[in-house]
């Protein structure tokens, strides 16, 4: 669904596109395509998932995120995509496991 051009990645690009969806400004993104730190703009858009700002992405947030974007996964399709990446076990996904998944 991402990955408009079907490459396999999602490029700065549509990463973009996806940050304007989700109504952020991404202001530190542009920055970051432009040789700035990559951390900015993977903070910026983990901070768009992690809607209850307490360091984790919980299956319900990233579900609601998903779906604001059109893709009509269930909890349970969150749940499996977050033990896939969640390396300490606590059935979330914190930034450096974010960070981790996306570089």
């Amino acid at each position: 669904m991402f990955d408009t051009n079907g490459d396999g990645k999602i490029s700065r690009a549509e990463l973009r596109t996806i940050l304007n969806c989700l109504g952020s400004e991404t202001s530190v993104f542009y920055n970051a395509s432009t040789g700035g730190d990559n951390k900015d703009y993977l903070k910026e858009a983990f901070d768009i998932y992690d809607k209850d700002k307490d360091g984790n992405i919980s299956e319900s947030e990233l579900h609601a995120v998903l779906w604001s974007l059109g893709e009509k996964c269930s909890v349970e399709d969150c749940r499996r995509m977050i033990s896939s990446v969640d390396l300490d076990g606590d059935g979330c996904v914190n930034f450096e496991e974010f960070k981790r998944m996306m570089t």
